[in-house]
């Protein structure tokens, strides 16, 4: 049994304690408007506060490969570090046995910064996307490799109809297809092997190659998520179409993490230069589900343009 499926036959476990009921789209609506406050993700994702590409910051304080990252845990502290280094979005670990996360920092976050949440958790019962919303989050990920077809256009049909965005978690050509073919459109590629626990940028370039070039990518979003460590990591990915990356351990270890996100924020203009695996992308955000968003795709032998020529209609 590898690490993955470890960690999902712990979920099921702890799925099993809630309570049995059918979730429909009306109690996810009523937990939405518990709140009086609906932060939009995608559009806080299009529009970077600070650089050229949004940062989610994560409130991370454990991982099952490397143990305790961040000894002097507090998350709201985090948090708050986080917001005024000009990360876009927070994603936040709720998963307890393996990452030493909690539901609380949720509430106790969104209480204390006003930039959107995302649930970092292995969701693998629509009970706990109900959970997730009245928790406090606004985004919900959504693995592909510990759900089946069914599942993750159903959830993530749930989960958008009631304003929370899915991110559709893929590491391998595989999993993108299946992604493509049940309608996702935030597409999170992790460099992270979820089996292994081993780590490749290698990975977001070549699944961002396969993700344009599939029909109607125009209308999908980019984040490039894990081993992403400095600047350079960064322009890398901004050269194959990632708009968004989702940094965790790399800020947890920092003994400056305010310092630390505002390195990964800052603006680099050698990101405008082509990639080899997918020269000229021209991204301009569109979707149906993430209201106002507008793209095209246009693929040609044109370097891509900075991240702050990417359109957008909000």
């Amino acid at each position: 049994m590898n690490i993955l499926d470890t960690i999902v036959a712990q979920k099921r476990l702890e799925v099993a304690r809630l309570p049995e009921r059918r979730i429909a789209a009306g109690d996810m609506r009523d937990a939405m408007l518990e709140r009086n406050e609906r932060r939009d993700f995608v559009a806080a994702l299009c529009s970077p506060r600070a650089g050229d590409i949004a940062l989610i910051a994560e409130v991370k304080k454990a991982s099952p490969s490397a143990g305790v990252i961040c000894k002097d845990f507090d998350p709201v502290r985090i948090a708050k570090e986080y917001e005024a280094a000009g990360a876009s979005c927070l994603s936040v670990l709720t998963d307890e046995k393996f990452f030493q996360g909690s539901l609380d920092y949720l509430r106790q976050i969104r209480s204390a910064v006003k930039l959107p949440l995302l649930r970092k958790d292995f969701i693998i019962d629509e009970r706990q996307i109900l959970e997730s919303a009245e928790w406090g989050t606004d985004a919900i990920l959504l693995i592909v490799a510990i759900l089946d077809d069914a599942q993750l256009r159903g959830y993530r049909v749930l989960a958008e109809d009631a304003g929370l965005a899915a991110l559709v978690e893929v590491h391998d050509e595989a999993e993108i297809d299946r992604a493509l073919s049940t309608g996702a459109r935030l597409i999170g590629v992790n460099n992270r092997d979820l089996k292994t626990f081993n780590v490749d940028l290698a990975t977001t370039e070549r699944l961002g190659g396969r993700l344009f070039a599939a029909p109607a990518s125009g209308e999908r979003l980019l984040v490039a998520e894990s081993g992403i460590h400095s600047r350079r990591d960064v322009a890398r990915l901004l050269r194959c179409g990632a708009r968004a990356i989702l940094v965790g351990e790399a800020l947890a270890k920092s003994g400056d993490i305010r310092a630390r996100a505002w390195e990964f924020s800052a603006p680099d203009h050698s990101a405008e230069l082509p990639c080899s695996a997918r020269a000229g992308a021209r991204l301009v955000l569109q979707s149906q589900r993430m209201p106002k968003l507008r793209a095209t795709v246009i693929l040609g032998d044109s370097p891509p343009p900075a991240a702050d020529a990417v359109s957008r209609a909000i």
